[in-house]
């Protein structure tokens, strides 16, 4: 039921009615549909009536998953769907998608809402709004940028269109191996490159930095680039992309970097990162933090509106390491606060206290994982540091299969507090940043991280874990700079 109306009517058993109130969600992937589904599971159809509205054709569906798709280890893209629009619908939710909101009117408790296939627009009272609009890829205003071939990979339409361009440039008679670049070597970036390497392609990845993986510190960045290369990963560094070069069809053909070099392109993938997408908060004047993500209190709702929630890739959260907010966009964190959303929508209570912004990914056979503050962000929190690097192997060292890793602690050069860690190594490394993850959210120190009793045997670890190892080392450390 559209329009300015308030909360619609429902029948009691004792033949009286009672008000049904109204919860819009805005955005169907995985923080919105959590929220709905979760605010579902705790009252039924006749309590609170629930319309959401998702702009692409897809909802709670893994984006994580996206470049492993495109690469192959995933078989179908349906793989990632976990609820489709119909099952949601079967629950009582009225989804509509292909329907984008344009507008939020909080002193009018509405949305305007346009179908995106027909054109029309139309109003929606709410009750409780939860607005989960995700975040989108960094599209720098470069020429060339809308050509066909140039792709970003958010969510899973994006993934879509960018298999139907693979799929085409595959069906393309010609001689050859196929050119692909990657533009950015964060997550996004060094997955994709992975993926293309699966689908035959010459694969080079450019980026500004130093070094790639930015969310690590350079000297663990230096590792992943020299394992790139070995590879077949093309990667160049401190290279500013000024353009896109098109043919004579409109089609990406190569990438220009700020010196005039150019890289031929087959298909380009914009691997920047993201930024949250909140245009429509901005103009409704809902409060935004520093990295322009929705601020929201403990329990998910905006900061200052009792009748309004944000969650998923839109909002930042509580750093609680550096006691700052940061946008940490993650599938993980955005079902929790969908979780947390949709008990308070119900009338429950529930709470998001935080992250210590834990994250894993993987590039081939190299494994790479971060929790905690790198050396910059410590500096930028005011904290006096050290650090401790170690390597090692996954498993026992005599072990069939031992695989090299590098292990990176920091912690607070008077206290001892463990403040990060981070790793680089072949398979079995990355899940060990777990240990470090709970490690800092307890806010334990690297001399209580050398006492953990972890599990131990050939397969699985050396004697001393290499966790333990770069604490036994951090602790040397913390000692020495008291000295």
């Amino acid at each position: 039921m559209d329009g300015g109306e308030g909360a619609v009517r429902a029948m009691t058993a004792t033949g009286t009615t009672k008000a049904t109130e109204r919860l819009v969600v805005v955005g169907g992937d995985a923080a919105g549909m959590s929220a709905a589904s979760q605010a579902r599971r705790l009252k039924g159809p006749a309590e609170l009536e629930i319309v959401a509205f998702e702009r692409g054709h897809f909802t709670s569906y893994s984006a994580c998953g996206i470049p492993y798709w495109i690469g192959g280890l995933v078989g179908e893209r349906d793989d990632l769907i976990a609820r489709s629009p119909e099952e949601h619908r079967a629950r009582h939710i009225d989804l509509r998608t292909r329907t984008e909101v344009v507008e939020l009117d909080p002193a009018g408790s509405r949305v305007r809402a346009r179908d995106l296939d027909s054109g029309s627009e139309s109003w929606t009272h709410y009750d409780r709004l939860v607005l989960a609009t995700g975040a989108r890829p960094v599209r720098p205003r470069l020429p060339g940028i809308g050509a066909h071939g140039v792709h970003g990979v958010q969510t899973l339409d994006d993934g879509q269109r960018l298999m139907t361009t693979l799929d085409r440039e595959k069906a393309r008679e010609r001689t050859g191996r196929r050119r692909a670049v990657v533009v950015g070597a964060g997550y996004i970036g060094v997955e994709m490159a992975e993926a293309l390497i699966g689908r035959d392609y010459e694969v080079t990845v450019l980026y500004r930095g130093e070094q790639p993986m930015a969310t690590l510190d350079p000297d663990m960045g230096g590792l992943v680039h020299s394992a790139m290369n070995g590879m077949g990963i093309r990667t160049v560094g401190r290279a500013e992309v000024t353009k896109i070069l098109t043919d004579d069809h409109g089609r990406a053909r190569a990438v220009v970097t700020e010196t005039g070099e150019e890289y031929e392109a087959d298909v380009v993938v914009l691997g920047i990162g993201v930024e949250p997408r909140t245009a429509l908060a901005r103009a409704a004047g809902l409060p935004l933090g520093p990295s322009g993500g929705i601020l929201t209190d403990l329990s998910m709702r905006v900061r200052g509106h009792e009748d309004i929630w944000a969650g998923g890739d839109c909002v930042e959260v509580m750093d609680l390491i550096a006691g700052r907010t940061r946008h940490i966009p993650l599938g993980t964190h955005a079902n929790k606060h969908g979780q947390v959303i949709g008990s308070g929508v119900a009338g429950g209570y529930a709470t998001f206290p935080g992250v210590v912004g834990t994250a894993v990914s993987k590039v081939c056979d190299l494994e790479i994982a971060r929790t905690g503050l790198r050396e910059r962000d410590a500096r930028e929190a005011g904290l006096r540091f050290v650090t401790a690097t170690i390597s090692s192997t996954n498993t026992a060292g005599y072990y069939p299969g031992a695989a090299q890793m590098t292990v990176k602690m920091l912690a607070e050069q008077r206290t001892g507090r463990l403040l990060g860690l981070q790793i680089v190594g072949g398979p079995g490394s990355a899940k060990r940043v777990d240990v470090a993850a709970v490690a800092l959210t307890a806010g334990m120190t690297v001399e209580q991280v050398v006492s953990l009793d972890l599990g131990y045997a050939p397969p699985f670890s050396p004697v001393w874990d290499p966790v333990l190892v770069a604490a036994r080392k951090a602790v040397t450390a913390v000692r020495s700079a008291g000295a």
